[in-house]
């Protein structure tokens, strides 16, 4: 029986050219003659979902995401629980799950790569129910994405930016943080709340570089506006994954968080921004997302 393979592009991520770009290699190393190989397009977020749905269906065993960050949630978040595994082809903006796992950033040698993957079974974090892949974001981490989102251009330095426009508008709230079940955390002035997944961000900006993917722990990272001063000189340990050598960013491992704040507000999931309510819950699901990696 021939092998199930689908390729599911966003023909709005990568400048809409990605599908003429890596045409040659899925000729070359995909459609093989043991591979059933299909290709669709994601016109919306909905009809993405509508047709990983179908490929389930189908029995299909790689479905390639040709996009963000984004666009992997909304199809990831389909495929928890089931046996088809997820590979990316990187066009977004930040690219937070290739970078973490070493898929090439150029979709030609990123299409190549993965034709030889192998599977990996990783965890999957949930805030309220929804599921995120790389980060979740509660604070002035999360708000920036809304200045962000409005950029006509995208990359990291748009990004910066947006934080630094958000940094003066945002008002940090009074968050009070349960880990495990254990002893409340408050924390009067979080400028910074991310819970992390994988190592990073995007961009190259590793956040959480001791995170793992198939730990069944999540990061807990917490920056205190009044500490903020401490951070923002060392910010390029951030990009060297050094977090650790810098005073004022706090990580904690924990497998179940619930966050208390006085009123709602913004929150991100995977570069996605929601409004959320004044308390979340947050898990951790271990091997819940079969995925492709080098």
């Amino acid at each position: 029986m021939k092998q199930q393979t689908r390729i599911l592009i966003n023909p709005n991520s990568g400048l809409g050219t990605a599908l003429d770009r890596i045409r040659e290699p899925l000729l070359e190393y995909w459609d093989l003659p043991d591979t059933d190989l299909s290709i669709q397009f994601s016109k919306s977020k909905e009809d993405g979902q509508a047709k990983t749905r179908r490929a389930i269906e189908d029995d299909v065993g790689r479905l390639l995401v040709v996009g963000g960050d984004g666009m992997i949630n909304s199809i990831g978040s389909i495929l928890i629980g089931t046996d088809v595994a997820l590979g990316v082809v990187p066009t977004g903006s930040g690219n937070g799950f290739a970078r973490h796992f070493d898929i090439p950033l150029d979709i030609v040698k990123a299409t190549k790569v993965l034709a030889g993957a192998r599977t990996k079974r990783i965890d999957v974090g949930f805030a309220n129910d929804h599921p995120f892949f790389v980060t979740c974001s509660l604070a002035w981490d999360a708000a920036l994405v809304d200045v962000f989102e409005k950029s006509p251009v995208r990359g990291v330095l748009p990004y910066i930016l947006a934080g630094v426009y958000q940094f003066f508008e945002y008002t940090p709230q009074p968050f009070t943080l349960q880990l495990d079940g254990t002893k409340e955390l408050h924390i009067p002035d979080p400028q910074l709340c991310t819970i992390a997944n994988l190592t990073q961000y995007g961009g190259g900006a590793k956040i959480a570089p001791g995170a793992k993917s198939d730990d069944g722990k999540l990061q807990l990272i917490t920056i205190r506006r009044s500490n903020f001063h401490k951070v923002l000189p060392m910010i390029g340990k951030v990009f060297d994954g050094k977090t650790h050598e810098v005073r004022g960013i706090e990580t904690r491992a924990f497998e179940t968080l619930t966050v208390r704040r006085e009123k709602a507000g913004p929150m991100q999931l995977d570069g996605e921004l929601l409004s959320a309510p004044a308390d979340i819950h947050i898990r951790v699901e271990p091997s819940a997302l079969n995925v492709l990696v080098p």
